[in-house]
C-alpha cells in the first residue's frame, strides 16, 4: 500500500510595491482627519480666521464628511466647479440637484441651501443709521443682495432722513412694472408718515437688461413731480439688471 504523504502547501507572499496602495491604504489617505494638521479645514479656522479658507473648504466643515473616494473638501470642490466657482449659483440649486452627487444626502444638501440663505440674509440686513446713501454705487450695492435672484419684478422705496440715512425700505409693488402698477399716492404716503425728506425708487428687470422703458420714464417723472410738491426729494431711481444697474441721477435724467 502506498503511504499517504502530506504536502504543506505554502501560498506565495506577494511583495507589494512601495508605490501602489491597497484600497483600505487609499481610502485612510482621503480622510480629512489623516490630513497634516495645517491643511484640515476646521484647524485651520481656528489657527487663520475664517477669512483664509475657501468656500469649498468652509463648505466642507458643514457636511463633516464625504465618501470613503472623496473628502468633504474634495466633494466640495467638485461641486464649487459645477458652479463656476459661484455661491450664488450653488444657492439657486435644488436639494434634488444636490443629492445627485455622491456624499450628498437630504441633510448635506439642506444644510448646503441653508448656509448659502443665511449668507444673503446678512447681506439683507438692515443699513444702519449712520450708512448714508448718497451715490448710485452705494444704492446699486444695498440693493445687490435684495435683488439679484429676484425672479419677478419688484418694486421699493427707500424712505431717506434729511442726511441721507435710511429709515426703511418699502417693497410696494410685485410681479409687473407699469406707470399705473404703483399708486403714487400710497408710494408718498409712506414718505410722510415715516417724516422722510428724501426718497430712491428701484426696481429690478429680471431678464437683466437696465435698459429704462417708457412706462419707467413716466413714472420717474410723475413721482418726482409729486414729491416736490410735498417737499420730499426724489434722489435717485435705480434699475437693477444682470450684475449691473442704471441711475437716473447718474445718467441726468431727473
Amino acid at each position: 500500500m502506498t503511504p499517504d504523504i502530506s504536502i504543506d502547501i505554502h501560498p506565495a507572499v506577494l511583495s507589494q510595491s512601495p508605490k501602489e496602495q491597497s484600497p483600505s491604504d487609499k481610502e485612510h489617505s482621503l480622510t480629512i482627519r489623516n490630513w497634516d494638521e495645517a491643511d484640515r479645514p476646521r484647524e485651520k479656522l481656528s489657527a487663520q480666521g475664517a477669512e483664509r479658507l475657501t468656500p469649498a473648504e468652509l463648505l466642507a466643515i458643514l457636511i463633516g464628511s464625504g465618501t470613503p473616494q472623496e473628502s468633504a473638501v474634495s466633494l466640495m470642490q467638485r461641486i464649487m466647479k459645477d458652479c463656476n466657482g459661484s455661491l450664488r449659483r450653488l444657492g439657486r440649486m435644488s436639494i434634488a440637484e444636490l443629492c445627485r452627487y455622491k456624499g450628498i444626502g437630504e441633510a448635506k444638501a439642506i444644510t448646503i441651501l441653508a448656509a448659502c440663505e443665511l449668507g444673503k440674509r446678512r447681506a439683507q440686513e438692515p443699513a444702519s443709521a449712520d450708512v448714508v446713501l448718497n451715490s448710485p454705487e452705494v444704492l446699486y450695492e444695498y440693493f445687490l443682495p435684495r435683488m439679484e435672484d429676484l425672479t419677478v419684478e419688484e418694486f421699493h422705496i427707500l424712505l431717506l432722513r434729511q442726511n441721507l440715512s435710511l429709515i426703511s425700505d418699502i417693497c410696494i409693488g410685485r410681479g409687473g412694472l407699469t406707470a399705473t402698477a404703483v399708486d403714487v399716492r400710497v408710494l408718498l404716503r409712506e414718505a410722510l408718515l415715516a417724516k422722510a425728506t428724501a426718497i430712491v425708487m428701484c426696481h429690478n428687470h429680471p431678464s437683466g437688461s437696465t435698459s429704462p422703458s417708457q412706462q419707467d420714464d413716466l413714472l420717474t417723472m410723475k413721482v418726482k413731480r409729486a414729491a416736490e410738491m410735498m417737499d420730499i426729494r426724489l434722489i435717485d431711481h435705480i434699475i437693477m439688471g444682470d450684475r449691473t444697474y442704471f441711475s437716473y441721477n447718474q445718467a441726468g435724467r431727473l
